[in-house]
């Protein structure tokens, strides 16, 4: 099968830089010299004496010794752990080629065709379609809208725009049906941004698979996670999920 628009890029090797780290040699400090040995008293002076050695040593100080710190005063340094605050929640970067399996789901599908100068126009305008049929019968969808690539070339594809339902709405047009999603085996991956921009996703997925040497079928879908008739176009949320033969 053909990716819309992608193409490989091949990936370039960054090399690593390694740091070594440098030992300063510390000199060792020199030993302090000697003192030179005093030199011999004089000889006293008959007038002055020498003071004779005090007889008892001198008295304790009379003041009490300096308490010990109360053992209720707080510490000067809090624990490490009362100073470290609460991580940060941890954020889990979008799965790329997670496997997953599809359940089926009841969907109520429009067909068409569509090149890719208003792919998404197209799309819009399929979805409208489907909302507006379920709006008119009060049902309300149970889950996110789908697109399901039946076939794709160079000027564009053919798809169903899918909406799953509990229940049958009625009056469908010529193009309309009730059906089941697509099942089984698939990859899941997550493009967030315009339509425009998938092609980056898309030749990321081709990628992911030639590396992992994965055979997918003949077929898509994007679920669209952001309704895509009320969220601006570059802000969607889109899973990709490639069925796996």
């Amino acid at each position: 099968m053909k990716f819309r628009n992608s193409f490989r890029i091949g990936l370039i090797p960054v090399a690593a830089l390694a740091w070594g780290s440098i030992a300063l040699a510390q000199a060792p400090t020199p030993a302090a010299s000697p003192s030179a040995a005093p030199a011999p008293p004089a000889a006293s002076s008959p007038a002055t004496p020498a003071p004779a050695p005090s007889a008892a040593p001198a008295p304790a100080p009379t003041g009490a010794p300096a308490p010990a710190a109360s053992p209720s005063a707080p510490p000067a340094t809090p624990p490490a752990a009362a100073q470290t605050p609460a991580p940060a929640p941890v954020q889990t970067a979008d799965p790329f080629g997670e496997e997953i399996t599809l359940e089926p789901k009841k969907v109520v599908i429009i067909k068409g065709t569509a090149n890719w100068d208003s792919a998404f126009d197209t799309l819009i305008e399929a979805f409208k379609a489907l909302t507006t049929l379920l709006d008119k019968q009060g049902i309300k969808a149970s889950g996110n809208s789908m697109i399901v690539y039946t076939s794709t070339d160079d000027t564009g594809f053919t798809f169903l725009a899918e909406i799953p339902v509990e229940q049958d709405p009625k009056n469908l047009t010529k193009d309309m049906s009730i059906g089941r999603s697509p099942d089984g085996k698939a990859l899941k991956f997550v493009h967030r941004g315009s339509y425009d921009n998938m092609d980056n996703t898309y030749e990321a997925i081709t990628n992911h698979l030639d590396e992992k040497k994965l055979e997918a079928k003949d077929t898509f879908i994007e679920e669209y996670i952001t309704d895509p008739l009320k969220t601006a176009e570059d802000t969607l949320v889109i899973n990709v999920y490639v069925p796996l033969k």
